[in-house]
């Protein structure tokens, strides 16, 4: 794809694990000539993750960091550090996840890079935030799932509560900071400026709860767990049919009447314990108890076919590999191909003028162009910087 959005940006990533190599990956797929900074030894850990399916690289790595540029820095080594602060000055946007505290330390903190680099746009992706009691307590996705309430809401309302399958706080934080990030850019089109974004794991976890803070606040009450339920509607979750699960999400009143009428039950809508929205979500045992004795009875694929004929919103519960092979996915071209045998990674979730962003470089080996960008000199042995954000 031709004339990427970003494809005169140069972004210098200094990040480990998911969130900020996310943020950076994001930006590598719009464009963004992407230079990830790595540690000595090891390098960003989430190379070692297991399995090391992809001739001895991780695939957790390979899905954060593609389109990048790979560097060996050593923070504590003066020559290292001199160079890395030169490319910064030399570039758009600095972006990381460093241990909270430890970038004054090192001379990478907003205020320094931006007096030698006034076009800079600097982009902290922290833990807990950059205020507060908690803001130099390094953090992770599970621990911000946590805290931030997210698993209070999460699971059975007879069991445990439950994280999240997938760090989903690591890489919306990594989102935001993206978005930060570009919203900056096009500021600085005006102001001539460039500007320091701060975004944290445990903020993009509070900004997922919006909807339950609301709720909370207007009426006082906790919300419980309702499995694979909404809370606000129903009939709105999983329902295991005769061979699978099929998900039926009826958010109006409108959309249960024709539920009602498939199922063979016209007299549901003039029940008061049904009638409405309201009323369902009072008595969602009730609810979920007649709909789930009828879908049992029939396999799932005759259900769909009843219910997409009637306008019904439903969706089988679909593992990964039926994600994969769905005509739906293949359609969109989610799926990328890399140069490597084998390898394929989930793009980017927009398309520009129908073409969706590929991918321009494979994930880079440790340190793979440190020669390149730092030339003779570049690359020492060193010590670790540490972790902030996951």
């Amino acid at each position: 794809m031709d004339n990427l959005p970003l494809s005169r940006i140069r972004v210098i990533e200094l990040g480990d694990n998911v969130a900020a190599p996310f943020c950076g990956q994001i930006l590598g797929d719009l464009g963004a000539d992407v230079i990830k900074v790595e540690r000595p030894g090891p390098g960003d850990p989430a190379r070692h993750w297991e399995p090391a399916a992809w001739n001895g690289l991780s695939p957790s790595f390979a899905a954060l960091n593609r389109n990048k540029r790979s560097v060996i820095v050593d923070l504590k080594d003066r020559q290292s550090l001199r160079q890395l602060k030169v490319l910064i000055g030399e570039s758009d946007v600095f972006v990381h996840n460093l241990r909270p505290g430890t970038e004054g330390d090192f001379g990478l903190d907003g205020k320094t890079l931006l007096e030698s680099n006034p076009r800079l746009v600097y982009c902290a992706v922290g833990a807990f935030g950059r205020e507060g009691p908690l803001s130099r307590k390094p953090g992770y996705d599970p621990l911000m799932q946590a805290f931030g309430g997210i698993m209070s809401v999460t699971g059975n309302a007879d069991g445990p509560p439950v994280r999240v399958g997938v760090p989903m706080i690591d890489c919306s934080a990594g989102l935001w900071g993206a978005l930060g990030i570009m919203s900056a850019l096009n500021g600085r089109h005006a102001s001539g400026r460039g500007a320091v974004v701060d975004t944290s794991l445990y903020e993009a976890s509070l900004a997922f709860m919006a909807l339950v803070s609301a709720q909370n606040i207007a009426t006082g009450s906790k919300p419980g767990r309702f499995g694979s339920g909404a809370m606000l509607t129903a009939p709105f979750r999983a329902y295991a049919t005769a061979d699978g699960d099929l998900v039926v999400a009826c958010a109006n009143d409108r959309l249960f009447g024709k539920l009602a009428e498939v199922l063979g039950h016209p007299e549901w809508v003039d029940d008061e314990q049904l009638a409405t929205n309201v009323a369902r979500v009072r008595n969602r045992d009730l609810v979920d108890r007649l709909i789930g004795d009828i879908l049992s009875k029939a396999p799932r694929a005759m259900w769909q076919d009843r219910f997409d004929g009637a306008g019904i919103p439903n969706a089988p519960l679909q593992d990964i590999e039926e994600v994969h092979r769905h005509p739906q996915t293949v359609a969109l071209g989610m799926l990328l191909s890399t140069s490597r045998p084998g390898m394929s990674l989930m793009g980017l979730p927009m398309s520009f003028d129908g073409e969706r962003p590929g991918i321009r470089r494979d994930p880079p080996q440790h340190g793979e162009h440190t020669s390149e960008i730092f030339g003779s000199q570049g690359g020492v042995a060193g010590a670790d910087a540490g972790e902030g954000g996951g």
